[in-house]
């Protein structure tokens, strides 16, 4: 079962311009006692036991939203933006492998500072001063707060006896509320820590095993459709996210637990 639809974010930089090693275990982070799992039986006949979900776009607004967000605050020109990062995001999403900025940060090949003395220099500010790479991470998501409800569905879930688990190409990996995740997630995999990236199949692969699971038990939800395209070659029932509503229900009709209730419009 499967839910495809439009690329938001990476389909969306394009659109806006008139176009278009070794891995190392993820932290587990400590469960709260809940009931025994969940065992969802879907149309294809496999059984779901564990539900892993992607950050930026799914359980935070539109990353789409908080990028125009920090180009505004910053008096970034968001033309000269677009003309950086549209080739940089084809290229990451390219079957040729090539490599680029994106993958080396997403991998944890580069570190944030790195990656923003590379970005800061070629984006133009509207007032004709440089643009300050020191922190530009952080204010390039700093809009990117968490929806409650995509965090309600989480919870429901997981108090229902499912596994969760975050599964997140990080820029940084300094851009998550890291607090927040123990009562949220059974296993956090970010792409800089393992070393791996989303869509390359041994991430999803590696989520799956961190919540000692099949691929083929998990549901894996993300808004990129490359993504989920992945996610089901290598197994995995997955959903693309629009929006909470619509991911509540396509839940809620997978698992048959209840949602719709715990996703109030964000």
């Amino acid at each position: 079962m499967s839910y495809l639809g439009p690329t938001t974010f990476l389909r969306s930089v394009a659109a806006m311009a008139g176009h278009r090693p070794f891995m190392r275990p993820s932290g587990a982070v400590p469960a709260a006692p809940r009931k025994a799992p969940k065992i969802a039986i879907v149309g294809n006949g496999g059984k779901i036991r564990g539900v892993i979900s992607d950050w930026h776009g799914v359980l935070t607004p539109p990353l789409l939203a908080t990028v125009r967000a920090w180009v505004q605050a910053d008096g970034i020109d968001w033309d000269s933006y677009v003309s950086v990062v549209r080739q940089w995001v084809a290229e990451a999403y390219d079957a040729s492998g090539k490599s680029n900025p994106i993958h080396a940060l997403e991998r944890g090949e580069w570190s944030g500072p790195e990656f923003e003395q590379v970005l800061a220099p070629r984006l133009l500010r509207l007032d004709g001063q440089a643009v300050v790479a020191e922190g530009l991470l952080h204010r390039m998501f700093s809009a990117g707060a968490p929806v409650p409800a995509m965090y309600g569905i989480i919870r429901t879930l997981r108090a229902a006896g499912l596994r969760t688990a975050l599964l997140s190409n990080s820029w940084g990996c300094q851009e998550y509320p890291r607090a927040d995740f123990p009562e949220l997630f059974d296993a956090v995999v970010l792409s800089g820590e393992v070393g791996m990236r989303k869509p390359e199949p041994e991430i999803f692969r590696h989520a799956a095993q961190a919540l000692g699971l099949a691929p083929a038990e998990c549901v894996f939800i993300d808004d990129m459709a490359a993504n989920v395209a992945a996610a089901q070659a290598c197994g995995m029932t997955a959903l693309l996210h629009t929006e909470p509503a619509a991911t509540a229900q396509a839940l809620q009709d997978l698992l048959g637990v209840s949602l719709v209730r715990s996703a109030p419009a964000a």
